[in-house]
Order: C-alpha cells, then sequence, then structure tokens
C-alpha cells in the first residue's frame, strides 16, 4: 500500500503544491522562496525519511507569514492524506534532538485530535517576525490539518538557528515513528476503536 499524497492549494495569499511519500528515504524538492524555512523542511523530510516536494510562492514581499503558515497546512493535509485509515500505525512517536546549544524534544500522538504545546526559551518570542515564531504558526497549522497532538519543547538553547533546526529534525523523527507500521497492530491503535 502507497502511502503518498499531493495536495495543491490556492489563495489570493499563496499558492502551494506538496507532494509527500511516508515511505520514503528523505528526498526533498523544495521552492518556497525562503530558503531558511527550505533548510529547515529539509531538516524534517531527511531525519523523517519522508520523500517531500514543496511548490509555494506567496506575498514574501509583505513577509513570510502567509507562505510559512500556509505550507504548514498544506502539509498537514498531505500527511492526513498519506496515512488513510490509521490502521496499523504506531500512533505515537517522541524524539530529542540536539544541535549545539538548544535541545528539543517532540512527542506526537496521531489521533485527529489536534492541540499544538509549544515552549521554547521566552527570549526567542519577542520578535513577532522571530524565525521561532514562525515555526509556531508551521506547526499549528500543521497539527491542525494532520490531526495531531503535537508537543514542542525546547529544554534550552540561545542560537534560534539551532532551535528551529533542533525543533525540525525532532519533528521528523518523530513522525517517522509514529505514523511507521507496525506489524503487530491489526486495526486502529485504541482501545476505543476508532480514532
Amino acid at each position: 500500500m502507497e502511502r503518498t499524497a499531493e495536495i495543491k492549494r490556492e489563495t489570493k495569499e499563496t499558492k502551494i503544491c506538496v507532494k509527500l511519500n511516508l515511505d520514503g528515504s528523505g528526498k526533498v524538492k523544495l521552492a518556497t522562496g525562503i530558503p531558511f524555512y527550505d533548510h529547515m523542511l529539509t531538516l524534517f523530510a531527511v531525519h523523517g525519511f519522508f520523500d517531500l516536494s514543496v511548490d509555494a510562492t506567496g506575498d514574501i514581499d509583505v513577509d513570510y507569514h502567509h507562505t510559512i503558515e500556509d505550507s504548514g497546512l498544506v502539509l498537514g493535509d498531505a500527511f492526513n492524506m498519506a496515512l488513510g485509515d490509521r490502521k496499523g500505525i504506531q500512533r505515537f512517536g517522541h524524539a530529542v534532538t540536539p544541535m549545539d546549544d538548544a535541545l528539543a524534544s517532540v512527542t506526537v500522538d496521531l489521533s485527529k485530535r489536534p492541540f499544538l504545546v509549544y515552549n521554547v526559551p521566552p527570549k526567542t518570542n519577542m520578535d513577532g517576525n522571530a524565525f521561532t515564531t514562525l515555526t509556531k504558526e508551521f506547526f499549528r497549522a500543521f497539527s491542525n490539518r494532520c490531526g495531531m497532538n503535537f508537543h514542542v519543547n525546547v529544554s534550552y538553547g540561545e542560537n534560534e538557528h539551532h532551535i528551529n533546526e533542533s525543533i525540525f529534525k525532532a519533528a521528523g523523527r518523530a513522525l517517522d515513528q509514529a505514523a511507521s507500521i507496525d506489524a503487530r497492530i491489526k486495526d486502529i491503535h485504541s482501545t476505543k476503536g476508532t480514532l
């Protein structure tokens, strides 16, 4: 069974196409117009072993917010589609990843109950245009559309680049674990029998 998806979304602010293979090898093709964001998505896909293509154009002359948030929405839709009925998946995933001065843990539950917890060192949230703030918006959109409970906890970190890098790497690793098929799970991994 192929676990793939292709989702397109167009608004007056952005035009985005995402192609995803959950069972890939970490191949990426990214063009968002935001080099730092492409770098973060590359880390996410490589460490999650997802094949990922993101082609996005947006009003980045205004700021990066719309492009980053909207691509999070589309990526969430792609994950939701690729996961299908979610039968046989481990459902839960957790990863702790260091990057020099920063240490991030990401814990996910592919429960179809979206919720974001996002704890990072306070000084990195002061600027509304800081990538750490936009990272939060990305993961809020992503978790809502994917239908996942998503917890980010950065224990410490001084360099914003390193903090973001540790988050995106941990996110890829945690999602790879949660989306993995486990032969012992014959149906939905829930005592309710459904998500």
